[in-house]
């Protein structure tokens, strides 16, 4: 768990960072790497579950309704609300008890400390995304980035067949780990915003 709740923490300072730097002019952007996003619909998708979500799962409590509608971006203070909020998700995470059982009820009920991979590597996948959509580098160590390409090789085919990932893009040898969970996340590693 320490190593895991190392990771999450790394990851939700990165997308902190990386929020902070979104100007609000960037926010109308329509093209990101994800197909069907525009800048404000990707990072109203990120906080929601990267930051509400963590922590509501760690609590084992459902995402208020009125969450899930919210444009989080129509604050101005927005990036620092979402750092903040990942602070507190972070710190639900921190009791070693909280990655022991289940999280969710009945066929939808999965080990927490699964559910807590899944959040990690939905922080990083996600930030990836808007720090490219925002022309930024999402950074992770070398230690957090190999954690997040074994998430990302143990779920991609879970993910595609809900198709919450596209088809691996092909790279060659001379990239990250990153950069590699990236590609068989179904992103391109070379896209740039024009």
């Amino acid at each position: 768990m320490k190593t895991e709740h190392d990771r999450m923490t790394e990851c939700a300072a990165e997308a902190a960072r990386v929020a902070r730097a979104v100007s609000a002019a960037q926010l109308d952007n329509s093209a990101t790497p994800c197909e069907g996003w525009d800048v404000r619909g990707l990072i109203n998708h990120w906080v929601l579950y990267t930051s509400h979500g963590m922590e509501h799962r760690a609590l084992r409590t459902e995402i208020p309704g009125e969450l899930t509608t919210r444009d989080f971006t129509a604050d101005a203070d927005w990036a620092e609300r979402y750092a903040a909020q990942l602070d507190r998700a972070v710190a639900a995470w921190s009791d070693p008890a909280v990655w022991e059982g289940t999280i969710g009820q009945g066929d939808s009920a999965s080990p927490a400390a699964d559910t807590a991979e899944m959040l990690i590597m939905e922080t990083a996948l996600h930030g990836w995304d808007v720090a490219r959509a925002t022309g930024q580098q999402f950074r992770l160590s070398d230690e957090a980035a190999g954690y997040v390409l074994e998430v990302v090789e143990k779920t991609a085919g879970l993910y595609r067949q809900y198709e919450g990932f596209a088809a691996e893009i092909t790279v060659g040898n001379r990239v990250s780990g990153f950069e590699r969970a990236v590609a068989l996340s179904g992103r391109d590693p070379r896209w740039a915003a024009a």
